[in-house]
């Protein structure tokens, strides 16, 4: 016969249940008048509660800066010029001399015409200062040629032209654009000047005897020209010298005169 208590009580042989303080008892059984109990396995407690920091130091803040000052003006000329060349500066050498031995072009396919009409109106009243300055110098009259060669002859053949250069090299050996044919505000900006070349430069002088040592010789003359410099983002003009040639004289070395 198997009896089945509650935790907490006991029973002895005459029925009297007796309450036992020191265990709880789960159950136990009657076998051939030996008793069995079985008693639970100790109960070692956990917290259920595992606390956990609620706050972890990290900050919240990263300051930045809100305000990033920007230059609100960019000071810039109010005119840019734009070359037409493809080169990142002028060449050395234009085009337009790459055929001849003169150090002016009087046609040039690269002449920069709307680069310099346009700057010519950003710059119209500086501009006409210097125009100016080196209209004044009329040449065209400066020297006059006879008529007939009774009136006076050359002794050295010479060539005589009045020209527009477009491009000439100054006097420091560098080409300069210069202004001429340019339209703006209904005028026509022009630069002619006279050059006279020598045809037989060097070779002696004609009708001159041969007792007497003598050659024929180039001379120049400076002229002043309005240029055009593509590369001055402010003012983009300028006068400069340039050396042309002017006439050809016959020049006479040293004799001595024999009786």
């Amino acid at each position: 016969m198997e009896v089945r208590h509650h935790a907490g009580y006991s029973s002895n042989a005459s029925g009297t249940e007796t309450t036992n303080t020191a265990f709880p008892i789960h159950d136990f059984a009657l076998s051939g008048g030996c008793r069995t109990m079985t008693i639970p396995a100790t109960h070692h407690a956990r917290p259920s509660y595992h606390p956990q920091p609620s706050y972890q130091h990290q900050p919240s803040y990263h300051p930045q800066p809100s305000y990033h000052p920007q230059p609100s003006y960019h000071p810039a000329p109010a005119y840019h010029p734009q070359p037409s060349y493809t080169h990142g500066h002028e060449p050395a050498v234009p085009a337009c001399a790459a055929n001849t031995t003169k150090p002016w072009c009087l046609e040039d396919a690269e002449y920069p015409t709307y680069e310099i009409k346009h700057a010519a109106e950003h710059h119209y009243e500086k501009l006409l200062s210097l125009y100016a300055d080196v209209v004044d110098l009329n040449t065209e009259l400066s020297v006059e040629r006879p008529n007939t060669l009774e009136e006076e002859t050359y002794l050295c053949p010479s060539e005589t032209a009045y020209v527009r250069p477009l491009r000439a090299q100054n006097t420091e050996g560098k080409w300069r654009v210069i202004i001429n044919n340019i339209d703006v505000h209904y005028q026509t900006l022009t630069q002619t000047t006279r050059i006279e070349e020598c045809l037989t430069s060097g070779d002696a002088c004609p009708l001159v005897p041969e007792c007497y040592e003598s050659k024929c010789l180039q001379k120049s003359i400076y002229h002043r020209f309005l240029v055009y410099d593509a590369y001055d983002q402010y003012f983009p003009f300028a006068i400069e010298t340039f050396k042309l040639p002017a006439s050809c004289a016959c020049l006479l070395g040293a004799y001595t005169i024999d009786h």
